[in-house]
């Protein structure tokens, strides 16, 4: 079965067979030198350096990472403003609530754009304010949210930017080089081809030792984690066969040309989906709201969309029922849309181990679905 999913990925014959390591306990020399590599490799992904960012593991999923994220660096008096433009925005919000942390919700319809100017008003209107939180890559639509113009407005009221990177990490550039940017969470099971189970922040050394004491957390407390990886330990039992894989796919990815490759990748693949969907009368979803919004748009939406995941409008075409319950018969498995967009979209992902040959097939399962139906109606 191949997953177009936006993760858990399918994963390559080498990461899976990385799965089934050896037993290994995490008290020992072998997991520090382990968690060690992992953690280096997970840094020479953007070509960080050590010690001006710290990586700190978590066995969990990718929200894990992003309450993590939130509890630890968001102060107690202090005041989060988040950026709501996809189910991922909002469950930021919902989860700062959930500690206490007072927020400031820029609430946008889904997969609408973030206009720069909006957030400044935000900011202005609310100058206690001095965290941001953002998602990268929304997936609930395939929006790529535009960060340059956000790092700069964050560098000019001396804001600190916390980045929901969880299905960016690895596929698209991230501009770590801003001094605004202060951490960014993600996870193993996503673009970079590993295992679900294993997730992480990266957090700039400066603002890690300026972390929320006492804790709000103590499975999730960012300071406590990184302190004992910094000595090649761990606080809890760790999930160490995803560590396992996730080493193994750092090394894959490095030797595939890195994140930029891998970007390119995901592009030609995406590209090669969108057109055959568009011949089959499928619109991109991004695109059609950019001209509902009176945007310009390019042929395919994709200068909205991340090479990621794009998401498709179903119209008249077919029910995403009977879609998904077609292709899932020839070996694929596409994603429904979220919440009211159930009925209206479905999504489709690049990521993971997948080849043109295989995209080629998916398409081949849509004319044959639509064909089928065509046939059912006359």
């Amino acid at each position: 079965m191949i997953l177009l999913n936006p993760g858990p990925v399918s994963l390559s014959p080498r990461v899976r067979a990385a799965l089934s390591g050896p037993d290994l306990c995490h008290r020992e020399p072998e997991y520090g030198a382990l968690q060690e590599r992992v953690r280096q490799g997970l840094l020479q992904v953007y070509s960080l350096t050590n010690p001006q960012w710290c990586p700190v593991l978590l066995t969990s999923s990718g929200t894990g990472a992003l309450e993590a994220m939130i509890t630890s660096l968001v102060p107690r008096e202090g005041q989060l403003l988040v950026l709501e433009n996809g189910v991922y925005g909002e469950r930021i919000t919902e989860l700062a609530r959930l500690h206490g942390i007072f927020c400031v919700p820029l609430s946008l319809a889904w997969g609408e754009a973030i206009e720069t100017e909006r957030v400044a008003d935000l900011l202005a209107a609310h100058p206690e304010v001095r965290h941001v939180a953002v998602v990268h890559h929304e997936t609930t639509t395939g929006r790529l949210n535009d960060l340059e113009g956000l790092l700069r407005l964050c560098e000019e009221r001396g804001a600190r930017l916390l980045l929901d990177a969880v299905s960016s990490f690895g596929g698209e550039p991230i501009p770590f080089d801003s001094p605004a940017l202060a951490a960014c969470a993600a996870t193993a099971n996503k673009c970079l081809h590993g295992a679900p189970g294993l997730a992480f922040v990266l957090v700039r050394t400066e603002v890690l030792r300026t972390g929320v004491r006492p804790a709000r957390s103590l499975y999730l407390d960012l300071l406590n984690a990184a302190e004992h990886q910094s000595r090649g330990e761990t606080a809890f039992t760790p999930g160490i066969p995803a560590l396992y894989a996730l080493s193994e796919a750092l090394c894959e990815l490095s030797e595939q040309g890195g994140w930029h490759a891998r970007h390119a990748r995901y592009a030609q693949l995406a590209d090669q989906v969108s057109r055959g969907l568009e011949n089959l009368g499928f619109v991109p979803f991004l695109q059609a709201r950019s001209r509902d919004e009176g945007h310009a748009a390019d042929a395919r939406g994709a200068r909205h969309s991340s090479v990621v995941l794009r998401s498709y409008r179903l119209g008249d075409l077919v029910s995403y029922d009977d879609l998904h319950a077609g292709l899932r018969k020839r070996g694929f498995i596409i994603y429904a849309g979220q919440g009211l967009l159930r009925s209206q979209i479905f999504r489709i992902s690049t990521m993971g181990c997948i080849s043109e040959s295989d995209i080629h097939d998916l398409l081949a399962g849509f004319h044959r679905v639509m064909s089928s139906r065509r046939g059912d109606a006359a």
